[in-house]
């Protein structure tokens, strides 16, 4: 795949993300205002480590179902973390252009359902399974690119209201997968290639956006000394569709969507002399990060 495709493919995906995330385009703005570049650190998306049928065979809807296409555009797998208490695990993606191409990383997690209680796997797999629209990308490299960001919404139908509010008791991570399904949770602008005197380190940026009346984490997470510090916005509340449970209509209801993140990243010495700026995630942060969409409210 060429390296047009690629940040076409991405920048769909933006165009898609600050259009629902304002927080993000005020981001934009003030750095461009300021004379500074715009770069992503890291793209986010979440997914479900479940299985199920399609006309193509069995289907697993974790991680490996979006790693396929990136593996095809030329991404490998860097690392991995695993979230125990939260069911959770995840995989960082890097490019080998990265750096060359000024590319994202990427960050995908999942849950793992079989972890659930046995009520809350049984509706999860009953409102995924109702979709006809999964695909195993055996023709991958003939897809057109329309078609291909297609591929980031939500594949199965809306779900019942009922069931989002049993999942979300049990996982906010779950109940906000299936009304979003694999939109991008967060894009996450890269301080270091900023690049403008007025916003040169995290804290900087981060008081700038609060400056502006964005809602910001209390909080900057890491430090120095780990390689990354990060922070982010509050999220986004929008209308989202789901299926009440007595007249079987479609109705839109109020659910948190996704943040912005800023990330800061550092040299960490890697061998006696030898320093070189850290290019992983840390676990702590990101189940930290995880929590941002938390929503106690229900239909």
């Amino acid at each position: 795949m060429t390296s047009e495709f690629i940040s076409h493919l991405f920048s769909l995906l933006w165009q898609d993300y600050i259009n629902r995330v304002s927080y993000a385009r005020i981001y934009q703005q003030m750095i461009i205002n300021a004379g500074g570049n715009i770069a992503n650190d890291h793209i986010a998306f979440r997914s479900l480590r479940l299985a199920v049928d399609s006309q193509a065979g069995k289907i697993n809807l974790g991680i490996d179902y979006l790693g396929q296409i990136f593996a095809s555009l030329g991404y490998v797998v860097s690392g991995e973390y695993d979230f125990a208490k939260t069911h959770l695990y995840a995989r960082h993606y890097s490019h080998p252009q990265q750096e060359e191409l000024d590319l994202p990383k990427l960050f995908i997690s999942e849950l793992i359902v079989d972890k659930l209680p046995d009520n809350i796997q049984e509706v999860i797999q009953q409102t995924v399974t109702n979709s006809s629209s999964f695909n195993q990308f055996n023709e991958f490299n003939e897809l057109e690119l329309n078609q291909l960001s297609q591929i980031f919404t939500r594949p199965w139908k809306p779900p019942f209201c009922s069931v989002i509010e049993k999942v979300n008791k049990v996982t906010q991570y779950g109940a906000w997968v299936l009304l979003h399904g694999y939109a991008v949770n967060h894009f996450t602008g890269y301080v270091n290639h900023q690049q403008t005197s007025k916003y040169p380190d995290i804290d900087s940026t981060a008081a700038g956006l609060a400056n502006l009346g964005v809602p910001m984490k209390a909080e900057i997470e890491g430090d120095m000394s780990c390689g990354l510090r990060q922070t982010a916005t509050q999220a986004v509340t929008e209308f989202v569709t789901a299926i009440d449970d007595k007249t079987d209509a479609e109705i839109n209801i109020p659910w948190t969507y996704a943040y912005y993140e800023i990330a800061q990243r550092y040299l960490v010495e890697v061998a006696p002399g030898k320093h070189q700026l850290f290019d992983g995630f840390l676990g702590k942060n990101a189940q930290k990060l995880f929590e941002m969409t938390h929503l106690s409210r229900v239909c």
